[in-house]
């Protein structure tokens, strides 16, 4: 989501909600009457696809300019607003589904269609749908105006007010998110990245023009929406069938047409913050201990090997390709669950993780990691993606299916000891002359076969650099908490000159055999 709207403001309105009971109710027996009042037609997806193939083949209509009005629904003024409870779509079923407002930071209208028995009518925007101030700039929207997003709820204590949870929620360009097994809003997904981070050229965010919310079964725990996604390179036909259980599961499925070149094109796209942890933190740059939705990037290569890489707030623009061959999996994950490592009333210990599980074979490509230069936390600066090594070309017609899971952890982990912690200091050893230009590393690991090592066996240390050398001063040691299979694995590195990154990679094994997932930390030099 683009940095112009305040991340932590919006993620609080999400999760808590941002109206209350001061805001007056404008409903009445007509309003109702007109939240699904469009003529009825037949939908289908493979209807849904074939329009964005014709929409591919037409000139990109760039959308209008926004209502002036919008530029008055500020912050403020967006967060009194509140869609009326009592109008919710499917209201008396189990995932009732309520739409958000435009305003100054989500402009462009989405027009939105409750799909039932495979006929679709389209829902009409009506002020009286939504609560709000008497003096609201909203007031002066026309009827039909549009809405900003959707999301879908669920009753608490079997009401439906303005305090109801939300488990889903479809919200600018084509971003989406979803809680987790915590219950809080943190990173996004989005249908697609084009340009991201590249050279001398803007990035581009298509978005989602039409979506059809189709009536879940009665009792389900499952709902479907399908979109329609439009922007100057490419069009596509977006289905997500999503499961609220213990997280939230999301079977995606996507046609994608192109319109015109692409040179970074990137699948499955995730977007999360990393600020600081406990890996790097500028002298006095903020009160807490940590601040990040997520701390690392978890993969699961096509050949078997578990991968971690820590983020970083980068001093430029980074961006990392990790090659692969039909991944079995990769996420943003957020690891750290201490709320002593973060001491903010947002729950960053409770964010979700999301993994990505491709389905059928996505050929060759790589798991491609931007990261970008962040001063706060009301950025999204890091993004995630897939980007097959051919970059399609224009007409192309690609069809893709994954799942995303929206847990706590990966869905499946694997039975190595897993990264816990990446902390950096000095070189050299405690009481003693520090060597100048020497950068300690100390990595923690838990689980796994450390768990069960016999008493007087130690790991051994696989360690690999792109430049610069390893000193002697290298151990592994138990970590002295008590905790069983939590190690530590200490190395000094030396000789690195230059600014330019240096590529990192650790494994601490036993009898030879790996006894960790792979460490893979890219290092600027400070």
């Amino acid at each position: 989501m683009s940095g112009e709207i305040d991340r932590r403001w919006l993620l609080n309105a999400l999760g808590r909600g941002v109206a209350s009971a001061a805001l007056p109710s404008a409903a009445s027996a007509a309003s109702r009457a007109t939240l699904a009042s469009g003529r009825p037609h037949p939908f289908s997806f493979d209807a849904l696809r074939s329009l964005a193939r014709r929409r591919a083949a037409e000139r990109y209509a760039p959308p209008r300019p926004p209502s002036s009005v919008l530029e008055q629904i500020d912050y403020q003024a967006w967060g009194q607003i509140r869609f009326d409870p009592d109008l919710a779509l499917f209201r008396n079923g189990p995932l009732p589904v309520t739409f958000f407002h435009l305003g100054r930071y989500f402009p462009l209208p989405v027009r939105m269609f409750a799909v039932e028995n495979g006929v679709a009518r389209e829902v009409i925007y009506d002020q009286t749908a939504f609560r709000m101030p008497h003096d609201s700039p909203a007031r002066k929207l026309p009827r039909g105006a549009g809405f900003a997003g959707f999301r879908v709820q669920e009753p608490r204590d079997g009401a439906l007010d303005w305090r109801t949870n939300d488990w889903v929620a479809f919200l600018g360009a084509s971003y989406f998110r979803a809680i987790g097994e915590l219950h809080q809003y943190g990173l996004s997904a989005r249908a697609i990245a084009i340009d991201t981070a590249v050279f001398n050229h803007p990035e581009e965010f298509p978005r989602f023009t039409e979506i059809f919310i189709e009536r879940p079964a009665a009792g389900a725990h499952t709902i479907t929406a399908c979109a329609l996604l439009e922007g100057p390179s490419i069009t596509g036909a977006c289905r997500f069938v999503m499961t609220r259980g213990a997280g939230v599961i999301m079977d995606v499925d996507q046609t994608l047409f192109l319109r015109r070149p692409v040179a970074r094109f990137g699948l499955a796209p995730l977007t999360s913050m990393y600020w600081f942890s406990e890996t790097v933190k500028p002298t006095a740059i903020d009160w807490r201990p940590e601040v990040h939705d997520s701390d690392g990037l978890a993969m699961w290569t096509g050949d078997g090997e578990r991968i971690w890489r820590p983020l970083n707030d980068p001093p430029q623009v980074a961006v990392s390709a990790f090659s692969d061959e039909n991944p079995k999996g990769f996420g943003l994950m957020q690891r750290d669950r201490n709320f002593d490592h973060y001491l903010d009333g947002v729950f960053y210990e409770r964010r979700p993780s999301l993994w990505v599980e491709p389905k059928g074979a996505w050929g060759k490509g790589s798991v491609q990691l931007v990261e970008i230069p962040t001063s706060d936390e009301i950025n999204d600066n890091i993004v995630v993606a897939w980007v097959p090594d051919q970059p399609p070309a224009p007409g192309t017609e690609l069809d893709l299916s994954y799942r995303l899971y929206w847990l706590a952890n990966e869905p499946h982990p694997g039975p190595l000891a897993r990264c816990v912690a990446t902390r950096m200091g000095r070189g050299g050893q405690p009481g003693q002359p520090r060597p100048p230009g020497v950068r300690k590393f100390v990595v923690e690991f838990l689980g796994g076969p450390l768990t069960t090592l016999p008493f007087g066996v130690m790991p051994g240390m696989a360690l690999q650099t792109s430049r610069g050398r390893f000193t002697d001063y290298k151990f592994v040691e138990p970590a002295p908490d008590g905790v069983a299979g939590h190690w530590r694995a200490h190395f000094d590195l030396a000789d690195v000159e230059g600014s330019e990154p240096v590529e990192l990679r650790l494994q601490l094994t036993v009898g030879g055999r790996p006894a960790t997932e792979t460490w893979a930390y890219q290092y600027h030099p400070f």
